[in-house]
């Protein structure tokens, strides 16, 4: 329990994957400002593990070896969100050695357990006058991943996807794309939530959801998700899973990140992945996706290297200030937090807006120093 006083500095970023001999290394350029919040978040991607056999509906087995936790660790972590589309890639083996070796680092595992009842309870975490509870939930579910009353996995929020034929006497022509939250999982999420807000100051949501690789596109099941979660008691939600920044938007008050993008993730092109038909029709959902010699282990589309740090300051149990602070990939598949005369700085802050406004909402950014500051 930490147990200080002040304000308490929270900072929160997309998904994290480091794949290397020294996992470490991918944090360099950040670890000195994430070791200055009080709490830090990140959305675990890959399975830290020797162990298991990659599962047949696995579409990229993600794995790093279990050295990885301290790496996390050591960059400033403290809460990890494991509930995410790759959780059970390897099988039960690598699911649990993967917590394991999280927890062993004394880290705050959400979103996963050996049953349902485990993985949907929070972590609370009391700091410099403030309870803050932490909920993750994954709408991106191969089948058999999620935890059932005796089955391990994550915390579900399914979706229902409705095909509209726009022209219905036009065989062939384009559909709209309706999307809707499964009705139970909803509820279980409202009660969650309820529960979790009466032993805490705030509650904190991380949701494994959305649109990958297509540009500024948000689901209507996560609008809708967003929004109930608001009205039951949530008071920040953290967007993961998209590989792409997705907008942000304020509701009553409540900021809604639909997605921070990756932060620290390898991912190395092979010959296999490239020809291999399931990704060519993957690729074409993002029109700038193609190998780079310069970023040999980031294979992600260009867009993906913009990214940012999620950042709320927090007082006397209520958030203060969300902002955001740019941030870049390099070439070595670091994240770089960029200063305000930085030209990529503005790159960012230029895309973001963009894409809100491509998405009808009406969120305001206000440059102040090297932070964005976010309102309506």
């Amino acid at each position: 329990m930490i147990n200080e006083t002040g304000n308490l500095v929270f900072y929160a970023v997309g998904d994290v994957a480091p794949n290397r001999e020294d996992p470490g290394s991918i944090f360099q350029h950040v670890t000195g400002l994430l070791k200055g919040g009080d709490i830090v978040f990140c959305q675990l991607e890959a399975n830290l593990s020797n162990r298991g056999t990659p599962m047949p509906q696995a579409r990229l087995a993600s794995r790093s070896k279990p050295e990885t936790a301290q790496a996390i660790k050591e960059a400033g972590f403290n809460v990890v969100s494991f509930a995410s589309n790759h959780c059970m890639d390897w099988g039960p083996e690598a699911f649990f050695d993967t917590i394991d070796a999280l927890k062993k680092q004394g880290l705050w595992v959400i979103g996963v357990g050996s049953n349902i009842e485990e993985a949907r309870k929070p972590a609370i975490i009391e700091c410099k006058s403030t309870r803050i509870a932490f909920l993750a939930y994954n709408s991106i579910l191969p089948y058999g991943f999620w935890a059932d009353i005796d089955k391990p996995g994550c915390t579900p929020l399914r979706a229902w996807t409705l095909y509209e034929q726009v022209e219905h006497d036009q065989p062939g022509t384009p559909c709209r794309i309706h999307t809707f939250p499964h009705k139970d999982d909803l509820r279980a999420m409202v009660d969650d939530i309820r529960k979790a807000k009466s032993q805490a100051n705030l509650v904190i949501l991380s949701m494994h959801w959305g649109i990958h690789f297509i540009p500024a596109v948000i689901a209507e099941y996560q609008r809708e998700v967003a929004h109930v979660a608001i009205d039951s008691g949530a008071d920040l939600i953290l967007g993961t899973h998209a590989h792409i920044l997705k907008s942000i938007e304020v509701y009553t008050g409540k900021v809604i990140f639909y997605s921070l993008c990756n932060f620290a993730l390898d991912l190395s092109a092979t010959k296999e992945m490239l020809e291999s038909r399931r990704h060519k029709e993957i690729q074409k959902l993002n029109p700038d996706w193609h190998p780079d010699p310069d970023y040999p282990t980031y294979y992600m589309p260009r867009n993906s290297r913009k990214t940012i740090i999620a950042k709320c300051m927090i007082s006397n149990g209520e958030i203060k200030r969300v902002s955001f602070l740019p941030t870049y990939i390099n070439k070595q598949s670091q994240p770089e937090v960029l200063t305000s005369k930085d030209e990529r700085f503005g790159e960012v802050v230029k895309y973001m807006q963009e894409i809100t406004r491509d998405q009808g909402l009406d969120t305001d950014y206000t440059i102040e120093g090297d932070e964005v500051i976010i309102h309506k």
